[in-house]
């Protein structure tokens, strides 16, 4: 589970994210939902460890990112904004080194290199460097070094941009899986239909502010919308903080 306390962040005069608090379950996928610059992503840079908060708090199972940090983040696999892919490593040095980095060793480490391989239908580009990859299949190396060590809890920032139809609905057969295997899944997106199909929680975000939460129904029923599109911009055209409650 992750847990965030009044989390603040400024970059000089401007303030990215301001006193949010979000609770992210164990077996349930939870998507911060915001235009550009709404504080998406310095959440949850903030929630990895990228960014310092100047205020508020992040705990992760329980321990506190400030004071137990190694701990933390242990238990997060991370798909950044920018991949940072190593272009002269191969697919299957890229989980390797990230496995390892995690502490994963022998015959563990082969195991979740194969397992992590066959997850994403890596398999054929395993000794490839990733040198001349499409977006789409350095995107998939990046999501396979965020789940190589089998996190608990896992952050994804837009994971289905650049990717063709093909790999999006294998992403959301993954990401469904492990939802029911009991992983925490905290992401971000634009992308409304996917947000409706496999939020369990959307948090709306506008101008570094929680405006609502709750599951796409409720957030449509309290904005008297049809859709999750319609109640978004309802929301964040809104000035008042709305909780909806279950």
């Amino acid at each position: 589970m992750i847990e965030t306390r009044q989390l603040s962040k400024r970059f000089g005069k401007i303030t990215a994210v301001a006193e949010v608090s979000l609770t992210a379950r164990d077996g349930a996928i939870t998507t911060l939902l915001g235009g550009n610059g709404s504080g998406k992503t310095t959440t949850l840079r903030m929630i990895c460890g990228l960014n310092r908060p100047d205020s508020g708090t992040v705990h992760v199972d329980g321990l506190d990112l400030g004071s137990e940090r190694l701990a933390v983040l242990a238990r997060l696999g991370v798909l950044h904004d920018e991949l940072g892919l190593y272009p002269r490593l191969t697919v299957r040095e890229h989980l390797a080194f990230s496995a390892q980095l995690q502490g994963v060793r022998g015959a563990a480490l082969t195991a979740a290199v194969t397992r992590t391989l066959q997850l994403l239908e890596l398999e054929a580009l395993a000794e490839r460097r990733t040198l001349g990859f499409s977006h789409g299949q350095r995107m998939k190396v990046a999501l396979g070094r965020a789940l190589v060590h089998s996190p608990s809890n896992l952050i994804l920032d837009e994971p289905t941009r650049g990717l063709d139809i093909f790999s999006v609905r294998r992403l959301r057969a993954i990401l469904q899986r492990l939802r029911s295997q009991g992983v925490c899944i905290l992401m971000s997106s634009h992308a409304m239909a996917e947000v409706t199909e496999l939020s369990d929680q959307v948090i709306v975000i506008h101008a570094g502010r929680v405006l609502a939460a709750g599951a796409p129904a409720q957030l449509q029923a309290s904005t008297a919308s049809a859709d999750l599109e319609t109640a978004f911009v309802s929301l964040t055209g809104a000035d008042a903080v709305q909780e909806v409650l279950p």
